[in-house]
């Protein structure tokens, strides 16, 4: 719960304040100090809603990052303290655990964790979108148990495999439109001796994009993809430094190794499976704590 460790930070600092006014109007401050914790929590809400957003990436910057956050606080601000929103809830809440006479800066943080932690998951997951969800949730098992066998973080595999699949959108198939259940986009070598199919790919070349057709395996299962690549990475020499990276808990290291390996031909491979790893950890962290 991360993100709510967060709010709470951050409204600590104003407990004395409420503290102090408490004498003069508890019942004002109780409101004062839900609505606040509304505000911080949309913020985080938006924040996740933005992080499960998958951006191009071709106009992102520090400074259109900054706008963007300050453009949510301003939301935040104008969304809270609406009749029947979170802050009423928080409100009644604070009146019924502290029944009011108890404005401590230890209470008002116990009852306000209480009710957060209750709100926190149910309504941070209205920003996810549900395609983004089922993925990480029906794939979360298998990637568990490859990382079991490499050591790779589950979260980094799952993001692989969104990342090459579409989130499952773009998922190979048969040209009868039978599932090959390969996220991965792992292509059958000559040693490969299961089953394949014929796919229209894009290759870049010297820098030029090229349409190619390509042999993909296949397999019987996702268990069966998610280990085939937990064998294929861990097993050849090429991925040592990649595995390595892995362990180490590196996103962004990992990615760029798995370019550098040969893993894809994009460019702008790692940087965009880095971005998808971290919207995985976010959105795990919110539908898998």
């Amino acid at each position: 719960m991360s993100s709510f460790q967060s709010i709470s930070g951050q409204s600590l600092g104003s407990l004395d304040a409420l503290k102090a006014a408490a004498s003069r109007d508890p019942k004002a401050s109780i409101r004062e100090t839900a609505k606040q914790f509304e505000s911080l929590f949309m913020q985080e809400v938006m924040k996740s809603m933005r992080a499960s957003t998958l951006s191009s990436g071709m106009l992102d910057n520090n400074a259109t990052q900054l706008g963007t956050e300050m453009l949510d606080t301003q939301f935040a601000g104008k969304l809270s303290g609406q009749p029947g929103g979170l802050s009423d809830a928080i409100t009644r809440q604070l009146q019924r655990q502290m029944g009011i006479q108890d404005l401590s800066p230890e209470n008002v943080k116990r009852a306000s964790q209480t009710t957060l932690a209750q709100a926190l998951p149910a309504l941070a997951t209205k920003g996810i979108p549900n395609h983004v969800q089922s993925f990480i949730q029906q794939h979360d098992a298998s990637a568990k148990a490859a990382s079991a066998a490499t050591g790779i973080p589950a979260s980094f595999m799952v993001a692989q495999a969104a990342h090459e699949s579409g989130w499952g959108k773009r998922e190979i198939t048969g040209a009868d439109g039978s599932k090959s259940y390969n996220v991965f986009g792992i292509k059958a070598t000559p040693g490969w001796t299961g089953k394949t199919v014929d796919v229209k790919t894009t290759e870049v070349i010297n820098g030029q994009a090229h349409k190619v057709t390509a042999k993909f395996r296949a397999y019987g299962s996702y268990d069966e993809a998610f280990k085939d690549y937990a064998r294929l990475i861990s097993s050849n020499d090429r991925y040592a430094k990649v595995v390595a990276q892995a362990q180490n808990g590196n996103a962004a290291g990992f990615a760029r190794g798995l370019q550098q390996a040969g893993y894809a031909t994009d460019p702008a491979y790692a940087e965009k499976l880095a971005k998808t790893i971290n919207t995985t950890q976010r959105v795990q962290s919110t539908l898998l704590a």
